[in-house]
This record gives structure tokens, sequence and C-alpha cells, in this order.
């Protein structure tokens, strides 16, 4: 059954909607260990989410609950600095109000990070990836009841690449910037834990690249709502089977961190380019 989002979740956006001090052309939602860019900005005003009755509250560590309205050059941000996960028991319509709230303020564009295991071989702790294609199978048909989409064919009409013409402006922005810059499928899965080895040789077989736990849902989202979505996740780990080494949470932040000045560069001069 289809959710209507606008009577679901009223009371918050007529909130942000009251507090927003700005109309944010550009939604920046910052994942696990990424978080610091939104001190890289000149922010205009912050909302803790936490002072918003009944918005969902993260418990990963690295997203903390901000709703920034912020400025980088001629450019208005809406920067939603911590997510939450299908994983901590939110529902799909919980996973995608970010977006929904960034749709609501007026924004026609929404850039997406991430952190993401390795899946290509090629692929190395601290490459960023730019995200040429989704799989959202595991979420599908959460997805599609959200939205009231019942067919196959109506489901392909959000079921989409993310938007060329940003993907292109990111390539832009890593060439000017001198930063490699990675391609590939993202490919998400339920979580909480890693996945094992055997899966991970399953998600590379159907074309994976990097494999995590966020994104998808957001993307498909703000697709079916007529807004362009991009995706760079920074691959932070080797996936399950491709090192002798246990994954962890710490790993992934501590990744993150040691390539944050390029994931600021690269963000930055892609907001730019949109």
């Amino acid at each position: 059954m289809m959710i209507n989002m606008n009577e679901k979740f009223f009371d918050i956006i007529e909130d942000v909607k009251k507090l927003a001090p700005i109309k944010p052309e550009i939604c920046l939602v910052l994942g696990s260990g990424i978080g610091d860019f939104a001190d890289k900005v000149e922010i205009i005003k912050s909302i803790p989410t936490s002072s918003l009755t009944n918005y969902p509250v993260s418990s990963v560590q690295g997203h903390e609950g901000y709703l920034h309205f912020a400025k980088y050059k001629d450019k208005l941000l809406l920067i939603l600095q911590g997510r939450v996960h299908f994983y901590e028991g939110y529902s799909i319509s919980h996973c995608v109000l970010p977006i929904h709230l960034a749709f609501k303020l007026g924004c026609s564009k929404v850039l997406l990070t991430n952190a993401a295991g390795g899946v290509n071989s090629l692929f190395k702790p601290g490459n960023l990836m730019l995200a040429t294609s989704f799989n959202g199978s595991v979420i599908e048909k959460k997805l599609a009841d959200l939205m009231g989409v019942a067919s196959l064919e109506q489901r392909n009409l959000f079921l989409d690449h993310p938007s060329e013409m940003m993907n292109e402006a990111i390539r832009t922005a890593a060439i000017d910037e001198k930063i490699p810059l990675c391609e590939g499928l993202y490919w998400m899965t339920m979580g909480p834990s890693y996945e094992t080895a055997a899966e991970i040789r399953m998600y590379r077989k159907y074309g994976a690249d990097a494999v995590g736990m966020s994104t998808v849902p957001e993307a498909y989202y703000a697709a079916c709502l007529g807004m362009k979505a991009a995706s760079v996740s920074c691959i932070t780990n080797f996936a399950a089977g491709l090192s002798t080494q246990a994954l962890t949470h710490t790993e992934v932040m501590d990744t993150a961190e040691s390539v944050k000045f390029n994931i600021e560069r690269l963000l930055k001069r892609s907001i730019l380019n949109f």
C-alpha cells in the first residue's frame, strides 16, 4: 500500500519549512566518515534533527544528526549530516525522508556519498568511485510499495541509472582536481552484518564493483520525484574474501579520514559544476 509521505511526516516537513533560511538547490547527503565536509562550507543555519519531533535518529558512528543550510560560493545547499539505515529497524519511508524533505524545500539535485567495500579487484581502500548504476533488488519491492508502483514496467520508471549530467560534472571535477576516480556499479545489501566471501563472489559475478548498506533507496526515490541524483563512494576496505583482515566499522572511518581532503575537493568542485 502506498504511503503518503506528506501526511506521515507532515509535522517535520512544516517545521523544517518554517526554519529554513534559504531555498537550497542542491542536497548533499554525507555518508560514514564524510561528515566533516559540513565544516568546509559556509553554514547559514544548522538544525539538530533531535529537535524535530519523531525525526529518525541514527545509531551508527559517524552519522551526526543535522540539517545544515549552507552556501558554497554561489551555490545554496542542504547538507544532511547523518543518515538512517534500513538495518537499524527503520521503514523504507524513514530512510528516504531526507530526500523527501529536500524535494519539499526545492532541491532539484541530490549528491549522495557513502563508504563502501571494494568488490572490483582493481579497487583499493582510499579510492573514490562514481556510481554508474545501482542494484537495488533487496529493496525493490519495499520501494515499489512505498511509491504505489505495481508492475515491473512501472518500477523501471524509477529504477534508473544516476543522472548522466551530474556524473559528467563529477568526472570533470575529478580531472580538474587531478583526483583519480573509479567508476562502477554500487550494490546495496540489507546489513547490518558485513557480507560473506561467498556473497561477494556472487555480487562480483553479477557486475558489482562496490557494496554498501545505503544510498540506493535515496537515489531511486529522488529519481521517482523527478530529481537528478548522483553518488560517490569512498572505498574504505576490501570486501570479504579479498583480504585476510577482518572488516570493522573502525577501518571504514579510518580510511575515510585518510582521504577526506580528496573527498572535500571533489565534492566542492562537483557542486560548482552542477
